[in-house]
C-alpha cells in the first residue's frame, strides 16, 4: 500500500446524441389520431358509387350535397328530407343563390327513377347546375 495518489476512473462522457424515442412515441400517437378521425371528416352516408372514368372533385364555389342511399331515400347535407321538403329548401337555396351547383351522389343500386325524380325536384326548384359524383375506375 503506497502512499500516493489514489486513481481514479475517468466518469463517463456527455451524451451528444438526441434522444429520438420520445419523439417517436409522439408521432405514433398523432398517426393513431389521424387513422381513428379520418373516417369521421368522411360522409356518414355509405354508398357504392358508380365508377367512371375522368371524375374529378371539383371546387364549386357554392354546392349543397344531395344523397340516394341504396333504399331510394334521400339526404340533402347529410341530414333526411322528404321529396317535399327537399322542394322547399332547394328553392330556398335557390333564392338565395341561384348559380348554387347541386352534388347528387346517388347508390350504383338505386332505381334510375328515384335519381331523375330528385332531378326533377332541383329543376323546378330553380337550380339547374348538377353534378354527378362519381369514384374514379380503378385501372
Amino acid at each position: 500500500m503506497a502512499f500516493g495518489r489514489l486513481e481514479r476512473t475517468k466518469g463517463d462522457a456527455p451524451m451528444s446524441d438526441i434522444n429520438v424515442t420520445p419523439l417517436v412515441d409522439v408521432m405514433l400517437v398523432l398517426v393513431v389520431i389521424f387513422i381513428i378521425t379520418a373516417p369521421l371528416l368522411a360522409s356518414s352516408i355509405r354508398l357504392d358509387l358508380p365508377k367512371a372514368e375522368g371524375t374529378q372533385a371539383t371546387d364549386a364555389p357554392k354546392f349543397v350535397t344531395v344523397v340516394v342511399d341504396p333504399r331510394g331515400k334521400i339526404f340533402l347535407n347529410d341530414k333526411p328530407v322528404e321529396p317535399a321538403q327537399l322542394s322547399q329548401q332547394l328553392s330556398a337555396t335557390a333564392r338565395q343563390n341561384p348559380d348554387t351547383e347541386i352534388q347528387l351522389r346517388a347508390d350504383a343500386g338505386v332505381n334510375y327513377g328515384r335519381v331523375v325524380e330528385v332531378m326533377g325536384i332541383a329543376n323546378k326548384a330553380g337550380l339547374n347546375r348538377i353534378g354527378f359524383v362519381a369514384e374514379p375506375a380503378k385501372q
